[in-house]
């Protein structure tokens, strides 16, 4: 049976929920899944107001979708990142507060498992999201850099997201990350140490988003066969690199879309993954859950992008064989 095609709202929450449900529906989509901006899905009217998810599931059901994942990027990034005003533009005003630091850090921490519980109420077991990460700055080892510094910074997540990690546990609902640069975890060695950070606890696994490891230049189906056991949702997003001995790939403080740098997010299919490759190990692993477009293409009209990303992803999977191509030849 084919997986479920959803659509990520994250990119589409300047609509209302009832018109992206609507397009979506009419582009050919299963479902979506919904980020907890906008007002696709509000974390704290979820567990405050009677009614409001019903009304979410009365808007998906209007236009025949489900919603497989609930995705909590934007406030995730403030649990373990040390913030500045840049946070205050993504997370709602009661979490950013007065600002000060440690309070944002902490009243992420909340939202995030709050998340979890609002999560299990609307009958979702999948949260994706992000961690943030103290020591991404870190990176490039100078002023020198010390393994205790980096080790401090792993220690720093789980005592920051155990905790959360036990209310996911106490609702039955797991988390998912997207593995990212600026997270925790951006590569498959990173994504070891954040796995071994917290015990391996199976509350915490992996938003597998093959195009942000494309310009790391590693190869996204090796990350699939390595945590084969702790992939719990699927992004379909593409990258392309354009390196041409001027563009750099740290992209040069260049904003997407700008053709001078070494890499940017084009519509599925027009960059550089390698598609069937991940369907195959997607198969290998007996992973059969949706698989959600998240698209990002500044060089595209997103709605031209978005119904064209449904018919490619739907080409693009297939089932598994259930038998050798030449089992025929013995009968």
């Amino acid at each position: 049976m084919a997986r479920p095609v959803t659509l990520f709202t994250g990119q589409w929450a300047d609509l209302t929920l009832d018109t992206l449900a609507q397009k979506a529906a009419e582009w050919g989509y299963d479902g979506l899944e919904l980020a907890c901006w906008g007002d696709h899905f509000e974390v704290n009217r979820a567990l405050e107001e009677d009614g409001y998810l019903q009304t979410r599931h009365d808007i998906l059901a209007k236009h025949g979708l489900q919603c497989f994942a609930i995705s909590n990027h934007l406030v995730g990034q403030a649990v373990c990142d040390r913030i500045d005003a840049r946070h205050q533009e993504i997370v709602p005003p009661y979490v950013w507060g007065d600002g000060d630091a440690d309070g944002v850090n902490e009243r992420a921490a909340a939202e995030i498992a709050n998340t979890a519980r609002a999560a299990r109420a609307f009958g979702v077991d999948v949260v994706n999201g992000f961690t943030g990460s103290s020591v991404w700055h870190l990176l490039y080892h100078f002023p020198p850099t010390s393994p205790d510094l980096i080790d401090a910074g792993y220690r720093e997540f789980a005592d920051r997201w155990n905790p959360i990690l036990d209310v996911f546990d106490e609702v039955g609902v797991r988390f998912g990350l997207e593995v990212h640069p600026t997270e925790i975890a951006y590569d498959i060695h990173t994504s070891e140490l954040a796995l071994a950070a917290i015990d391996r606890r199976p509350a915490f696994g992996f938003n597998f988003d093959p195009s942000h490891f494309i310009h790391q230049m590693f190869d996204p189906v090796l990350f699939i066969d390595r945590f084969e056991d702790r992939i719990y949702h699927v992004h379909v997003k593409d990258s392309r690199i354009t390196l041409n001995g001027v563009n750099s790939i740290l992209s040069s403080h260049l904003q997407f879309g700008d053709y001078k740098r070494g890499w940017d997010f084009v519509s599925p299919g027009r960059g550089d993954v390698d598609f069937e490759g991940m369907i195959r190990a997607l198969n290998r692993i007996g992973y059969d859950g949706p698989l959600s477009v998240e698209w990002e293409d500044s060089g595209m009209d997103r709605e031209h992008g978005a119904a064209e990303s449904v018919d490619f992803v739907r080409n693009a999977d297939f089932e598994k064989s259930g038998r050798a191509f030449d089992a025929s030849f013995a009968e």
